[in-house]
């Protein structure tokens, strides 16, 4: 049995479409559609049902995907044992941050992999979170990090640590230390924001906090974007709700003030990793230095 026809078949099952897993796996469709059917043939089974709506395991295609999981996974063991035997981990280890999060993470993240494990490779991608779930159901992404993610058929959430988001706006001239006095949520929802298009987390959460005391935000700009965001700000055409760690990270940080909002706006940042490719001694190392560095 071909370990890449193995791979192919359990990547079409998972999604479901030959089209998904030719994206996710960067193979042209129809070499993945050949692989997949000479398994079939050397297993002298039909694995998959295919439709105009994909393509669903049979009896004979659930009972290979059992297995096959277990197969891959235990290769992809193998060779970090054999990267032991060498005296280091090996593998590819690739991670989703949200973009507010990627400036502060990214640098000190990637000092620490390469210290800790030199013979692995790191990818990390930017993200909404609704698009690194997916990339995680798809096996783009090993691990995500999210806010305010909730528990889900195949993703696991591990819960890191609350952030509070701030009220962002330009320092007024002279202005060298924050005002120690809040603003209510309700003056910050008559203000005009730069905020982040749905279906942001934060956006998602400012917008229902908003709206549990009976108000929605002013938005004068919808800006995917940290440092276009603050780039606006700091220009006048609005204001925004961030991490501290947003703005401690921008070039500038000094061009804004910092206003708690009341009450507390806090989100959860947390760990997700998918329940269907359990994680390899790499992965397992590498969340455990997301870890040390977040918590």
């Amino acid at each position: 049995m071909d370990l890449k026809q193995l791979e192919y078949f359990v990547r079409v099952a998972e999604l479901g479409s030959f089209t998904r897993a030719s994206m996710a796996l960067n193979v042209a469709q129809p070499a993945l559609s050949r692989q997949v059917r000479l398994l079939e043939v050397e297993l002298r089974q039909n694995l998959l049902v295919r439709n105009g709506r994909g393509a669903t395991p049979t009896d004979a295609g659930k009972l290979l995907l059992a297995h096959g999981r277990g197969i891959l996974h235990q290769v992809e063991r193998a060779r970090e044992e054999l990267g032991r035997v060498r005296g280091a981990l090996a593998g590819r280890v690739a991670i989703g941050l949200p973009p507010s999060l990627a400036r502060v993470l990214t640098v000190p993240l990637t000092r620490a992999f390469r210290a800790q494990l030199p013979e692995a490779s790191l990818s990390i991608s930017e993200g909404l979170s609704v698009t690194m779930l997916e990339w995680l159901t798809t096996g783009r992404l090993d691990i995500a990090v999210l806010y305010n993610a909730q528990p889900a058929g195949e993703i696991d959430i591990h819960p890191l640590r609350d952030e509070e988001l701030l009220l962002i706006e330009p320092r007024p001239p002279g202005l060298s230390e924050d005002p120690p006095s809040s603003v209510s949520l309700r003056e910050v929802a008559a203000m005009p924001l730069v905020i982040p298009s749905r279906p942001n987390a934060i956006r998602m959460h400012v917008e229902t906090e908003m709206a549990n005391i009976g108000c929605r935000p002013t938005v004068a700009l919808e800006i995917d974007g940290v440092s276009a965001i603050l780039d606006l700000v700091a220009d006048g055409a609005g204001a925004a709700l961030l991490s501290r760690n947003a703005v401690a990270s921008s070039i500038r940080p000094s061009a804004y003030r910092m206003r708690p909002v009341s009450p507390p706006l806090k989100t959860r940042l947390c760990l997700a990793t998918s329940s269907q490719r359990p994680a390899t001694l790499t992965q397992q190392r590498t969340l455990e230095l997301i870890r040390q560095l977040l918590v």
